[in-house]
């Protein structure tokens, strides 16, 4: 039986099969967002949406009877228990306020395919990987957001209240230039003025309207310069260390399984070469007997 559920959580059938499960479960959460499909079909979706349940619920236990007599060893594995999570909070007994939850928590399952897949799970590896040092550029970017903040606040402060007003308002403009999101249009009320640009039907908080041609431009474009272009390749940049330090710990497991394997195989040819030769002693042995027996005296 061990050995029956390792050979089909092994097979590449059975993990395919997996991936369209995972695919239908996650059609089957989309079409529960039309009312007009859950009003005409929600039995069947709903029975539909037990059965991809209870082959998850199958498909874990499979894994954990593959590794008999140590079936807490499937737990060893994050995206295994990443798996368990996401079937053990579906089979929670939500109802009432919970429902939402519940409908998330299935919604999570379309997030398998990260484990289906080995590229996205590789891509997901290099993310997690480049975490801490998006810790730092994000340090940085929140450095040159702050500064820029602060004199945007006493260059603009008074010309262009709606964006530049308090501090918070002046870095959430900065991220709406960040995004580059009509980004010209706070350019031009700071180049030109509140009273030359930009305030049409605002007139009443354009009270001190001054114009900064050569500032404003050059405000602008140095923060679009570093906050967009600098920081976002420098994003890039950790990304990409990050895939190649995961496809180059992927690549060492790869060999290492290989490794093991040629090992193995090697072993076995070796035994099988140990084997032909006790054959090969116990059949001289026995004709060594044999003539022993033909030349031994009659008593």
């Amino acid at each position: 039986m061990v050995e029956l559920c390792r050979t089909i959580a092994d097979d590449r059938r059975f993990q395919n099969f997996i991936t369209l499960v995972i695919l239908a479960a996650g059609v089957l959460v989309g079409l529960e967002t039309f009312p007009s499909a859950v009003a005409r079909y929600g039995g069947i979706l709903h029975i539909l949406d037990e059965i991809v349940l209870g082959i998850f619920v199958v498909e874990i236990v499979i894994k954990m009877a593959a590794e008999s007599p140590r079936p807490w060893r499937y737990f060893t594995d994050p995206w295994n228990v990443f798996d368990f999570v996401i079937v053990a909070g579906a089979l929670m007994p939500f109802a009432g306020d919970y429902a939402t939850v519940l409908r998330l928590l299935r919604l999570l399952r379309v997030l398998r395919l990260v484990r289906a897949l080995p590229r996205l799970q590789l891509l997901v590896g290099a993310l997690l990987k480049s975490i801490p040092s998006m810790a730092y550029v994000s340090i940085l970017l929140a450095l040159l957001f702050y500064i820029y903040a602060v004199a945007g606040v006493f260059m603009w402060g008074e010309n262009d209240p709606i964006h530049f007003d308090t501090l918070h308002k002046s870095m959430l403009s900065l991220f709406r230039v960040a995004t580059l999101e009509d980004w010209t249009d706070i350019m031009y009320i700071n180049m030109y003025g509140c009273d030359g640009y930009g305030y049409g039907g605002n007139e009443a908080l354009c009270t001190a309207p001054s114009a900064a041609p050569l500032g404003a431009a050059l405000y602008f474009v140095t923060f679009v310069l570093f906050g967009t272009m600098v920081i976002l390749n420098l994003f890039i940049g950790v990304i990409l260390t990050g895939m190649n330090e995961a496809q180059a710990e992927t690549d060492a497991l790869d060999a290492a399984e290989r490794e093991r394997a040629g090992k193995a195989d090697s072993m076995e040819i070796e035994l099988q070469r140990i084997a032909e030769e006790l054959d090969s002693v116990k059949e001289r042995l026995a004709r060594a007997q044999g003539l022993a027996r033909a030349h031994r005296p009659p008593g």
